[in-house]
């Protein structure tokens, strides 16, 4: 039997189960096994004035469909986005005013972050729109026409409120305020790369070093520079990766279009594969359909 194919996932893994592993824990059409592993590259902290600002949106009902609030929808565009909003719904589970957020849209741009949202402890849930859209070039449209649709009565949408991440691509905000309308982001985390990740990363390398093939998913162009030098595929005195070598075994794949630019822009590295849509089913049809192309 050949040996697993080894699946660093970089990216920490999602509790109390992770989708990608659950994908990847079983043989492809071909009997090839795979063998997941998550390597965490980001560190994220709160922002705790974006965080207070948040907290009194919601203590004081400022998020609703009826007149005169100062809120008419929210924007997600990532998992960590949701985690920290989480909190702060769970900070005032009990009180009388908290957060009655039922009968707003919610945008999500993917799978995963529609996921968080709906396990957000509201009752009843949040309504959640946009999973099928996959990135922010094809959520922001969906939302001018969704978000205007849901406020047909009213001669003009309220304001909508993003919540962000200190690094974002400014997409939707461009498209929406574009459209006239207004969008507040509230950044209520911050993200680094983690210190450790390089070490652990060539770590790990070195531990499956003899293996026919690897296999590196990445999620963040977030870095991407550290993977590329732990793999020794970047020119440190450049700064660009160096030409493929024809009998390499490693492999990378991309979680979608941002991350692949972001390689080839800034490293001239072009990944193997890069997933259709966001989601484990996306990186799983990417990777095992690699095969017939080779």
């Amino acid at each position: 039997m050949p040996p697993k194919i080894p699946l660093y996932l970089l990216k920490t893994k999602s509790s109390p189960g992770d989708h990608y592993e659950e994908k990847f824990s079983v043989p492809d059409d071909n009997g090839s096994e795979y063998e997941p592993e998550f390597v965490p590259v980001l560190e994220h902290q709160f922002d705790h004035q974006g965080m207070a600002k948040v907290r009194g949106i919601l203590k004081n009902r400022q998020v609703g469909s009826a007149e005169g609030k100062q809120y008419g929808g929210m924007i997600f565009t990532s998992q960590r986005a949701v985690e920290v909003f989480t909190k702060l719904v769970e900070e005032g589970r009990g009180e009388d005013n908290w957060p009655f957020l039922q009968d707003i849209p919610v945008y999500s741009v993917g799978p995963a972050t529609t996921r968080a949202l709906k396990a957000v402890p509201q009752v009843p849930s949040l309504q959640v729109f946009g999973e099928h859209t996959g990135n922010g070039e094809t959520l922001a449209p969906y939302i001018l026409d969704h978000y205007r649709a849901w406020y047909k009565a009213r001669e003009s949408v309220p304001p909508l409120l993003f919540l962000v991440g200190d690094k974002r691509r400014d997409i939707i905000p461009k498209v929406l305020t574009g459209a006239g309308w207004q969008v507040d982001e509230v950044v209520i985390y911050g993200t680094g790369e983690m210190k450790s990740f390089r070490d652990d990363f060539s770590h790990r390398l070195k531990a499956t070093a003899d293996r026919p093939r690897r296999w590196v998913v990445v999620f963040s162009p977030s870095g991407c520079d550290s993977m590329l030098s732990a793999l020794n595929l970047l020119d440190e005195s450049s700064g660009k990766a160096k030409p493929k070598e024809t009998d390499r075994s490693t492999y990378i794949a991309t979680i979608g279009p941002t991350t692949r630019d972001h390689l080839i822009h800034s490293f001239g590295y072009e990944p193997e594969v890069s997933a259709e849509q966001p989601s484990p089913e996306g990186v799983w049809n990417a990777i095992t359909g690699y095969r017939t192309v080779e």
